[in-house]
């Protein structure tokens, strides 16, 4: 840790100074390590209390140096608000974490939530699975808290699909919970990302959970709901999803089920249905070929001229007029029908009625 890192971890585990705090001091100082140093008015100037300012931990105190040595010892990285790589979509909710702590590299591709039941069916469990992996084939990182049924089943669908995957903790970033995921969470670590607000040794207390399903959604696009009771907390994230702007999608389940009254009610209110992935993937990523089509597309790119691809290169899922095609290429129509013959025998595109042209499946 550097020293602007260092001071941040200091206030961020002074009692009763949370993130609303540590959002004033920055608004007032501009960094972190002026804080420490400021007279009390200054404090005061900043909308804090000289309290909070006395109960700020020495260098030397002993639980500060302890939980350094956690975070240097497990190779945990500090992100603040205000650095560079803090996710973007989460830095547009209304209360986003001050810091947050992380396990692993945070993945750069678009973010999908699922979560749900801790007690799902054997069905639930194998659809969310499916749903996961299918998603994760297609670039998108799945999102959700390594809680016992839907979340872990999510998880471990993302990883079957060579995919990315985060998990957020209602607890310390030391802390594995439910401990009968310690071997999941591990696996998520190695190559993909464990992130909580929480500091080290905060154990997993209920009172965190709405907090950590807060960041849950806000980091992702959407959020998938599979089998959630009347009451359950899987519902918050739905709640924090629509606050958020987020697009919230539910699994429709059997009536004679307790498990999906939750969902069926955010069905009948609204939320998108959800059968197979295919659902999500139209409405929030319409054109995002999976990694095995974009592998093969970089295959059949490779041995085509620089004409010729640009007229490929244009095409999509969405029909284009060849009018259309070379105005944007800067070709006569005769140079354009013969690419786009070239193409077509390949399997590059397929053409539709009225000279409309979409990409092909290869």
């Amino acid at each position: 840790m550097n020293a602007s890192q260092r001071a941040l971890l200091r206030l961020h585990l002074t009692p009763g100074l949370g993130r609303t705090a540590l959002f004033k001091l920055y608004r007032r100082f501009g960094n972190f390590t002026d804080p420490l140093h400021a007279p009390p008015q200054h404090w005061r100037e900043a909308g804090l209390t000289k309290n909070l300012y006395n109960k700020i931990l020495a260098e030397n105190n002993q639980k500060f140096l302890q939980i350094c040595h956690k975070i240097e010892s497990l190779k945990v990285r500090l992100i603040s608000f205000w650095d560079d790589d803090y996710p973007s979509l989460l830095r547009e909710i209304h209360d986003p974490p001050a810091l947050l702590y992380l396990r692993g590299k945070l993945p750069t591709n678009d973010c999908f939530a699922i979560v749900g039941s801790r007690r799902a069916t054997n069905a639930g469990l194998a659809l969310t699975r499916e749903l996961a992996t299918t998603l994760a084939r297609h670039n998108i990182c799945i999102v959700s808290g390594l809680a016992r049924g839907v979340d872990s089943a999510a998880h471990r669908g993302a990883l079957d699909g060579n995919g990315s995957t985060i998990a957020v903790l209602g607890c310390g970033i030391d802390q594995i919970y439910p401990p009968e995921n310690s071997k999941l969470f591990h696996e998520i670590q190695h190559s993909n990302a464990i992130i909580t607000e929480y500091p080290p040794e905060t154990p997993p207390l209920a009172g965190h959970f709405p907090g950590r399903n807060r960041i849950i959604s806000g980091l992702c696009r959407g959020v998938l709901i599979v089998e959630a009771a009347e009451k359950s907390g899987s519902l918050i994230t739905g709640d924090f999803a629509l606050e958020q702007g987020r697009e919230l999608f539910a699994i429709p389940g059997a009536l004679q089920n307790p498990n999906s009254r939750g969902t069926n009610r955010l069905l009948k209110e609204g939320a998108q249905l959800v059968t197979e992935a295919e659902d999500i993937l139209q409405l929030l990523w319409p054109n995002q070929p999976s990694k095995q089509e974009q592998g093969q597309c970089n295959v059949f790119t490779e041995q085509l001229d620089e004409p010729t691809l640009k007229v490929f290169s244009l095409l999509g899922h969405e029909p284009r007029h060849s009018d259309e095609i070379a105005r944007e290429c800067g070709l006569t129509p005769m140079e354009l029908s013969a690419i786009l013959l070239d193409l077509e025998l390949r399997g590059g595109i397929q053409t539709l009625p009225g000279n409309h042209y979409i990409r092909g499946k290869l």
